[in-house]
């Protein structure tokens, strides 16, 4: 397993824009869900969360998402979404990321799932086969 941080890159179009000419602000967590989406894909052979989903009948909902908004993201540069879990308790996941434009840090946010039994919508433990890969890369914020 990689020690290098996960960057999820996002390619921010005009479309993404209000008419201030910055990104929307309900495109932020969309961002952050992507690139949350891209880590489960990065760390467990392909599988995001809709195979999660279907093929592994893991859910994963949010109940937490938290978000601080520090420099407007445009489309000028490529959206560079460093995301990372930072705790792994007995039934959820809370990952952290830092969103960056041309090295300036324009959102930070904490986002916490609940792990479920996904055809019966009922929480479980997390599954071992994940926790053996999410603990070694938890990193404290």
């Amino acid at each position: 397993m990689s020690k290098e941080p996960f960057v999820h890159q996002i390619n921010v179009t005009w479309g993404d824009c209000d008419p201030a000419r910055i990104v929307y602000t309900g495109r932020l967590p969309a961002f952050a869900l992507e690139a949350i989406n891209a880590w489960w894909e990065a760390h467990f052979d392909g599988d995001g969360w809709f195979q999660l989903e279907l093929d592994r009948n893991i859910g994963t909902p949010f109940v937490n998402l938290n978000m601080d908004f520090l420099s407007p993201v445009t489309p000028r540069h490529i959206l560079m979404c460093e995301t990372y879990p930072t705790r792994l308790g007995n039934k959820s996941i809370t990952f952290g990321m830092k969103a960056r434009q041309d090295g300036v840090l324009c959102f930070e946010g904490s986002f916490t799932c609940v792990f479920t039994i996904a055809d019966q919508f009922k929480s479980q433990s997390a599954p071992d086969a994940l926790r053996r890969v999410i603990e070694p890369l938890v990193r404290a914020e």
